[in-house]
């Protein structure tokens, strides 16, 4: 995976109290743009997880150095197609992603 790729949630189960580290989860079964990929810490803290950072989900930083933002285990989704999109399709995908959260809201 990865930044501009277009996926879609397939597990959107997450633990009991997840909301005091997180503002926006993902919901199953829409489709997100990843804005980022990194490595990132699981849920135990354990160093290494595949960590996506999704446009209309922005979350809190950690409180561990190097405080990055709270990002999904790239787990909890498949691509949609392979191919990056071209910038000014991920400047719309990101307009209509921001659309699509209002109205879950």
């Amino acid at each position: 995976m990865m930044a501009g790729q277009k996926v879609v949630c397939v597990d959107d189960k997450f633990p009991l109290g997840i909301e005091k580290f997180y503002t926006a989860l993902p919901k199953q079964g829409i489709t997100y743009v990843i804005r980022d990929v990194t490595l990132g810490v699981n849920m135990k803290g354990e160093e290494g997880e595949v960590c996506l950072y999704l446009i209309g989900l922005e979350n809190p930083k950690s409180t561990t150095p190097p405080f990055p933002e709270r990002g999904f285990n790239a787990e909890r989704f498949r691509p949609l197609e392979d191919d990056r999109l071209k910038e000014s399709e991920r400047i719309e995908a990101e307009a209509e992603q921001d659309e699509e959260l209002e109205e879950v809201r």
